[in-house]
């Protein structure tokens, strides 16, 4: 294709969900825009598999339940769980939050970045090209590749940020579940690097070595007998009174709580309301989708919420986010790498074994998209 010559067709990964409750897994293939104005077009190259964006494709689904039908999967979505999706029932959604590649093509006041390799977040990734405006492209430096540059938006950022919002929200140290996680690991190096305690809460006992052999101060395993004496006196030792819960379902949120409740020195009087120190866990992630339940004994001074990037960089602000993403940028080869344990092509995703892999979101299994593996010419 000669140099800023726009492509004619692309495929693009959908995942919709019918009024009956039906889920379907597609390919869509369909012809491109031409870039108008501002706007670049990506060949996109990588883009990396992160649980947000299983939530939009899988929905409530288990890859285990989905069958071939053609080219395309499905499976049904039970019934109890549809009026979740009521907003998105009937509409083929794109899926892949962030990615890079290399722009092709571009409007006439963007033209000098074609030829330029690019990373974006903002949806529609899982795609063999994507257009969005100059203005939302940030440029690789020449020392990062672009299986590098990929994923310096969801992780990176949020792990950023939850270290911002503890400071903003006059907290010192953290908890962080599910800390053998790609993020988790970013957030160790950043904690370390800022000299931010940091309780790290891990599920099998090799993530606890793991951690430590990355210079983790304080690794709890929930998998063991005396997980809440160790949790407490981590949190004791650290003055950690807020939390970033990965895990969402089950008693994880409630143990957190209550470990920060005793790790507080004695109160000089009784009270049946406990400390008044506030204790807060956001809810960040669902790799249990059981309900979350508290059991609550540590008085009323107590908090749990949700957490979500977007909304976490609009209250931090416009200074904040943009020095987030300069440091990310300059630490994109060490605080900020990712692994994978595989890299597929854009069809591969549609492959119920490869499904079934990274759905099961468990440490180590990181996947990365690179449709221009199996990209048509």
């Amino acid at each position: 294709m000669p140099p800023g010559a726009t492509p004619v067709r692309g495929r693009s990964l959908r995942s919709t969900i019918s009024s009956s409750g039906e889920l379907r897994l597609h390919l869509a293939e369909a012809e491109l825009p031409e870039p108008a104005g501002t706007e670049v077009m990506v060949a996109v190259e990588a883009s990396p598999i992160n649980p947000s964006d299983l939530g939009v494709l899988l929905g409530a689904v288990s890859p285990a339940a989905l069958s071939p039908d053609g080219a395309d999967l499905v499976g049904a979505v039970p019934q109890e769980a549809l009026p979740l999706y009521r907003d998105r029932l009937d509409k083929p959604l794109p899926v892949g939050n962030e990615g890079a590649g290399t722009v092709v093509a571009a409007g006439p006041q963007a033209a000098e970045m074609i030829g330029r390799r690019v990373a974006t977040f903002g949806g529609s990734m899982w795609a063999d090209y994507r257009v969005a405006d100059a203005a939302a492209v940030v440029e690789l430096p020449d020392d990062v590749s672009t299986v590098e540059g990929a994923a310096l938006f969801v992780n990176p950022l949020t792990a950023l940020s939850m270290v911002e919002t503890m400071r903003a929200e006059g907290h010192s140290a953290l908890v962080h579940t599910a800390a053998a996680s790609n993020l988790g690991l970013m957030l160790v190096r950043i904690c370390a690097a800022d000299g931010v305690g940091l309780v790290n809460v891990v599920r099998r006992p090799e993530q606890v070595e793991a951690l430590r052999e990355l210079g983790a101060a304080y690794v709890v395993d929930s998998s063991q007998p005396d997980f809440a004496d160790r949790l407490t006196e981590a949190v004791r030792e650290t003055g950690a009174t807020l939390a970033f819960d990965a895990i969402g379902g089950g008693s994880l949120a409630s143990d957190i709580l209550n470990a920060m409740e005793r790790a507080q020195p004695p109160l000089p009087s009784y009270t049946p309301y406990g400390t008044t120190v506030l204790k807060q866990v956001y809810i960040y992630g669902s790799l249990d989708f059981s309900p979350t339940v508290i059991d609550r004994r540590f008085g009323l001074t107590w908090s749990v919420g949700g957490y979500l990037l977007t909304n976490a960089l609009g209250r931090l602000g416009g200074e904040a986010a943009g020095r987030m993403r300069a440091r990310v940028l300059a630490e994109a080869k060490t605080t900020f790498a990712s692994r994978y344990a595989r890299t597929i092509g854009l069809a591969g995703v549609l492959e119920p074994e490869n499904l079934a892999v990274f759905a099961r979101r468990s440490t180590g299994t990181k996947h990365l998209v690179d449709p221009s593996s199996d990209r048509p010419a």
